[in-house]
């Protein structure tokens, strides 16, 4: 249990987030930094970014699976970076009605090393207006 927990912890270094091993499964949770509002309220909760791992096997891959919140006009560049890097965009749907600025969601998944799928995450995070952070 020692490796996937030095894992769980890169994984998290990579992403400039803090890592939890619970049940099998690596998560770090993330935020973006813009300000949304949802029927005129302002929100916080709207906007999360989560990235993990699980079933993490001995020939080192694993499930990995990402939801990013996203403004509309990040969808285009953040996909483009996303899928010419193999990872697999398995949805883009809203969550939420009556959101100002427009949020999409953008869920991801792959089966490789999580320290690989962090990377490409990582680098993914570049290509949003505002910033991911931990």
């Amino acid at each position: 249990m020692a490796h996937v927990d030095t894992i769980c912890k890169q994984f998290g270094e990579i992403l400039h987030g803090n890592s939890k091993m619970e049940k099998g499964v690596c998560t770090v949770s993330l935020n973006r930094t813009f300000k949304a509002t949802v029927q005129g309220k302002p929100s916080t909760s709207v906007m999360p970014a989560g990235v993990l791992f699980e079933s993490l096997d001995q020939n080192g891959m694993a499930l990995n699976l990402a939801e990013i919140a996203v403004l509309q006009e990040e969808v285009p560049a953040f996909m483009q970076a996303l899928t010419q890097q193999g990872l697999i965009i398995s949805a883009l749907h809203n969550h939420w009605l009556y959101t100002t600025p427009t949020i999409m969601y953008i869920h991801i998944q792959s089966i490789e090393p999580p320290l690989d799928f962090a990377r490409k995450m990582a680098y993914s995070f570049s290509f949003l207006r505002y910033p991911v952070s931990g």
